[in-house]
């Protein structure tokens, strides 16, 4: 398999741990973006959130919650954005299910949500089409 990520977890690739457990790896992003930037990823292979056996996803979002609860209550920061990609029209880059945590401080500078004008739309006719409360 040539998944970048696989490659991390099995060493051959080096990278930045902030924590490993028997399901989970995380390394810092090398994008370097932000201070601290963290990708959370399974140790099996799945390509994204839609894919991914419900005990490996938990397995992470059990790490994201560590090492948010960490960067906040041990590192100084005020706050963290947890963000997933799944798919290529989501922006997905590396096909190997990943969470971004990114920790902030007040007036950090980063803009994670996108400025635009607000769409009109109507919430119940997108709720009927999207509800599973059918």
């Amino acid at each position: 398999m040539d998944c970048i990520f696989c490659k991390i977890i099995k060493g051959e690739i080096p990278s930045y741990k902030i924590y490993e457990d028997e399901k989970t790896f995380a390394f810092l992003d090398i994008a370097s973006d932000s201070y601290g930037h963290t990708l959370v990823i399974p140790k099996n292979h799945c390509t994204n959130i839609l894919d991914c056996p419900k005990e490996d996803l938990q397995a992470v979002m059990n790490t994201v919650q560590k090492i948010a609860k960490h960067y906040v209550d041990d590192c100084g920061f005020e706050g963290v954005n947890i963000i997933n990609s799944s798919g290529e029209c989501a922006e997905q880059s590396v096909f190997h299910l990943h969470i971004h945590i990114i920790p902030r401080k007040k007036n950090d500078g980063l803009h994670i949500w996108p400025l635009r004008e607000k769409f009109e739309l109507s919430l119940a006719d997108i709720c009927k089409e999207l509800s599973l409360c059918k």
